[in-house]
């Protein structure tokens, strides 16, 4: 059953993570002009049969030129993608990696072509770049902010990205997401305060002229915190908190990949469609699914190191992640919304560019543009490339 009367009624984000260009911080880590590309072209084959290196079609580029990123809004928009929702970093001591969406997209002479929106990533910045299998993460930067902080990037929000024409809204609400609810929480110092802090956000939003905020949870990261009274349950706590919607960033995020090296993409489908229908029953508030293109993070691993399975980014990969396979998982998530007209017809896709864990929209050398087209064939069909 492939039943939505009218496929141009779906809206389709992309997440856009922004690791390949230079920025202060990684530059005082590993060198001026340091950027994940270095990870990417240093993937080892880790098992038979692993595709590795990862090469992407267009070359090693500077996200933060608008002259590339204006080649990558068109690819987008040309193949049905609707809006960038960008990984968007700003802890206790100011931004991080902002220069794709502040020098890149924004400056772009065709970003009218393409919405825009933010996904707070509030997680720890941990250092896995690349990860030692014998040695844990050191903490870089904490993801808890405090509530100075969340003022200040909030109203930073409003005034320079949700009055640009090009922000992404619903009935006219600026959609803001955040990753880790729990590290919202604990940065703000409880439940209360969080509810305080979110409320101040959804006023200041109002005042700058829009009729509300539409506030989205990635709903991977919800944690109940010790001590923490005031949620019950994961759906308890994203009502209280006075969030509208709420959605996913990856597959790995809710399934877990029996099979080691290697399990099959095919079998993730059919575990991610399950996963949908209970997001769907388990919160009250409407829930835009996850398709995810695939998932290898053995390049952010040290390539000499062995590789068992320890954990992120030493786990199983993803394989037979074809583009007939994805295309295949998107006509699923097309059945699914058919089934749910009462729901928003939103969905996430992982990723554009998410090279070092191995999920990408973005062409490579051995299949093109076949990802794209495959968005374009199932829910644009009738789109040309310009």
């Amino acid at each position: 059953m492939t039943g939505i009367a009218d496929p141009k009624s779906v809206q389709i984000a992309a997440y856009y993570f922004p690791g390949y260009h230079a920025d202060p911080r990684t530059d005082a880590a590993h060198g001026a002009g340091w950027t994940e590309w270095e990870l990417v072209k240093r993937g080892e084959p880790r098992f038979p049969g692993h595709a590795q290196p990862k090469v992407p079609l267009w070359g090693y580029e500077d996200e933060a030129s608008t002259e590339v990123f204006a080649r990558k809004i068109a690819a987008a928009a040309d193949h049905g993608v609707d809006f960038f929702i960008f990984d968007w970093y700003w802890y206790d001591d100011g931004p991080f990696l902002n220069l794709p969406l502040d020098a890149g997209f924004l400056r772009a002479s065709n970003n009218d072509r393409l919405k825009f929106a933010l996904m707070w990533a509030n997680h720890d910045w941990v250092d896995i770049h690349p990860a030692k299998l014998s040695t844990p993460p050191g903490l870089l930067y904490p993801g808890a902010v405090t509530r100075e902080t969340f003022d200040t990037l909030t109203q930073h929000v409003i005034r320079d990205y949700f009055t640009h024409p090009s922000y992404w809204k619903i009935d006219g609400c600026p959609y803001f997401s955040v990753y880790e609810l729990y590290r919202l929480v604990q940065g703000l110092g409880g439940a209360e305060a969080a509810v305080d802090a979110l409320r101040g956000f959804r006023e200041r939003t109002r005042a700058a002229g829009f009729p509300d905020l539409h506030l989205n949870a990635v709903i991977w990261g919800i944690q109940i915190l010790p001590g923490e009274h005031a949620f019950a349950d994961p759906s308890t706590m994203v009502s209280a908190l006075g969030f509208d919607s709420v959605t996913s960033y990856v597959w790995i995020h809710h399934l877990t990949l029996t099979d080691f090296p290697a399990t099959d993409y095919r079998w993730a489908t059919q575990e991610a469609a399950a996963h949908w229908r209970r997001a769907a029953a388990e919160f009250d508030l409407p829930y835009y699914p996850n398709v995810t293109m695939g998932w290898d993070s053995s390049p952010r691993a040290i390539q000499s190191d062995r590789f068992v399975n320890r954990g992120y980014p030493f786990m199983p990969a993803l394989v037979r992640n074809s583009p007939e396979a994805f295309r295949e998982a998107l006509v699923a998530l097309k059945d699914y919304l058919s089934l749910r007209p009462e729901q928003p017809r939103i969905f996430t896709v992982n990723a554009w560019n998410e090279w070092t864990e191995g999920s990408y929209l973005e062409p490579d050398t051995v299949h093109g543009m076949a990802y794209l087209e495959a968005i374009r064939s199932v829910f644009r069909p009738d789109r040309g490339v310009s």
